[in-house]
């Protein structure tokens, strides 16, 4: 069915990513650790990217992106800023290796928050994933090799740093693209409640 819409004029899909960005030195900081890893356990399938930490993976019809848009504006302007802490390292056995968040409760709060555009986010043959276990990747798609040589090295590893996250972007890649581009970024605004709402209806 996917594959019947994508041919049909409107209906073309893309992969989104609703993400927390460290600010700039952390990002080349971190970008670093990445072509390190990359450099010493001969993997060419680090995340790509700009490092960051992801709330909502989606894919979905182009279509419903100023929807979309519109309701994550709403969102973030309820939304108040707070710290991000990173401590060491993590992984998933036996394919990915990720920087650990301390502070997991805020993420997840704002993950939670999100799901009221569940419907907006999802199609036929798609549901969006909201991220439970908070977490910012150096290495994934390992072997298992690659996985069992790095590991080790990483688990006594250290890595200390904290960004405010005061915004959240929305990144979307197009069917046949392999980079990712910003669509949009949404500031935490901390507004009232009854401000957010007004917004939201005249959306």
């Amino acid at each position: 069915m996917e594959q019947q819409l994508s041919n049909m004029p409107g209906y073309r899909f893309g992969d989104y990513l609703l993400v927390l960005s460290p600010h700039e030195d952390l990002r080349e900081r971190i970008s670093k650790q990445k072509a390190e890893f990359s450099k010493n356990h001969g993997s060419q399938v680090t995340a790509a990217g700009r490092p960051h930490i992801t709330l909502v993976r989606f894919r979905t019809w182009e279509m419903m992106e100023h929807k979309i848009v519109n309701r994550l504006k709403v969102i973030a302007m309820g939304h108040r800023a707070f710290k991000v802490n990173m401590k060491d390292y993590g992984s998933f056995p036996s394919h990915t290796i990720y920087i650990n968040i301390l502070s997991k409760l805020p993420v997840q709060e704002l993950s939670r928050e999100l799901r009221v555009a569940r419907k907006l986010m999802k199609s036929p043959d798609n549901d969006p994933f909201f991220i439970t276990e908070p977490h910012l990747t150096i290495a994934r798609k390992l072997t298992a090799a690659q996985y069992e040589a790095a590991w080790p090295e990483y688990q006594q590893k250290q890595f200390t740093a904290s960004f405010i996250a005061d915004g959240m972007l929305l990144i979307k890649r197009r069917e046949g693209e392999k980079a990712y581009q910003i669509v949009q970024r949404f500031d935490f605004m901390n507004l009232p409640v009854n401000t957010t709402q007004g917004a939201l209806f005249s959306a």
